[in-house]
């Protein structure tokens, strides 16, 4: 079982420190406090279990930009839809 700093377990999983702790006061890491010349340093205890569950949890920015990209998709369709429809109703009334 290897231990990790919490920057060192952020940086690996490209999260923010904040959410890292906060995960390690929610109980989803195991975590043990170490004094470490005269200052208590915060190491994860890292096993194969709770890794895939955390990696399975984490959203990443693709996964985001991906959403984000068909959400925009989608409005931009409903929108050229809107103005066919309105180019067709304007050539009616033009002939």
């Amino acid at each position: 079982m290897q231990k990790v700093t919490i920057k060192a377990y952020a940086v690996k999983h490209k999260l923010s420190i904040f959410n890292v702790m906060k995960m390690i006061k929610s109980g989803k890491l195991k975590s043990e406090i170490v004094e470490d010349n005269g200052k208590e340093v915060t190491y994860i205890r890292l096993d194969e279990a709770t890794e895939a569950e955390i990696k399975a949890g984490i959203v990443t920015i693709e996964k985001k930009g991906e959403a984000k990209l068909r959400e925009e998709m989608k409005m931009l369709s409903n929108e050229v839809e809107l103005l066919r429809a309105e180019i067709v109703a304007l050539k009616k009334k033009l002939y």
